[in-house]
């Protein structure tokens, strides 16, 4: 056709998998033509298959390393609430052997968390865990002791206790 004389109507689909299908159609004389353009950047089938196998096949390592993470995780924060408990005045409360016991508990966590062992850590952090509750009940004491000091049970604004949504009577004993 000579310039000027065409009229083209061209379309564009772009489907869910990336393919572009255009199509154009002369109007005057009718005449049709189509293309489909796919990504060369895709995965094929193939490929995809192999890599749902290798997800079942390197699960239970994934999974075993995602413990690890989180156990380390774990153990940065006991390790984050120790540091901030020897600043603490409870800490001096503690015998020697207990602060001695506490460092050593600290030192198997600290050696632990860099491993791969799980169930290394899992026991370093239970067994810093309870070597350091008395340092924890020591430490609620005297924020207890801070916070009420120098009140009377009537200043210190303590509630009475869950109060009952019916009447209470005593029991009767027969």
């Amino acid at each position: 056709m000579t310039a000027g004389m065409p009229r083209i109507e061209v379309k564009f689909l772009i489907d869910a998998n990336g393919i572009l299908h255009v199509s154009a159609r002369e109007q005057r004389s009718g005449k049709e033509a189509e293309i489909d353009v796919q990504p060369s950047y895709g995965l094929t089938d193939a490929q995809v298959e192999t890599m749902l196998l290798e997800s079942f096949d390197y699960a239970e390592e994934d999974f075993r390393q995602r413990q690890v993470i989180e156990a380390r995780r774990e153990a940065d924060t006991i390790l984050a609430a120790l540091a901030k408990g020897k600043k603490n005045p409870a800490w001096q409360e503690l015998t020697s052997e207990e602060r001695h016991h506490a460092e050593v508990l600290e030192q198997v966590l600290l050696a632990a968390k860099d491993g791969e062992d799980y169930s290394a850590i899992r026991k370093a952090i239970d067994a810093l865990n309870q070597g350091t509750m008395r340092l924890a009940e020591l430490m609620m004491d005297t924020a207890v002791s801070a916070a009420l000091k120098g009140k009377t049970m009537d200043d210190a604004d303590l509630a009475e206790g869950p109060q009952a949504g019916h009447p209470v009577a005593k029991a009767e004993f027969k």
